[in-house]
């Protein structure tokens, strides 16, 4: 029996779709209310950069940017196929690609944050 990466690029996906399921309803409220012009002592610039230089903060950034970014990255394949491109290994590979250097570049990006 042939081994197969599919169960990677699932579990991934599924992860990447419950945590946006779960996180873009909340970012649009706190979206909206910053728009109002309310700003939570929360929300401030240091307060933030606190929390993304912290090591626990790193971690949880990474995550919510890389499951968003491979759950992107499958979904914009499969819509693609639905839509009757039918060059599904270019889609893939370039779209899982562009998910791949995301993750190294939001790695990157967050050891920087000091």
């Amino acid at each position: 029996m042939a081994r197969s990466n599919k169960p990677l690029v699932w579990s991934l996906f599924a992860a990447g779709g419950t945590l946006a399921a779960l996180l873009v309803p909340a970012l649009v409220v706190v979206t909206l209310v910053v728009a109002y012009g309310y700003l939570p002592a929360a929300l401030d610039y240091q307060t933030m950069h606190a929390f993304a230089a912290n090591w626990l903060g790193k971690v949880i950034l990474f995550v919510v940017i890389a499951l968003c970014l491979w759950h992107a990255a499958h979904r914009l394949r499969t819509a693609l196929h639905g839509l009757g491109l039918r060059a599904d290994k270019w889609v893939a590979k370039a779209g899982y690609t562009v998910a791949g250097l995301g993750t190294v570049f939001a790695i990157v990006y967050l050891l920087q944050i000091h």
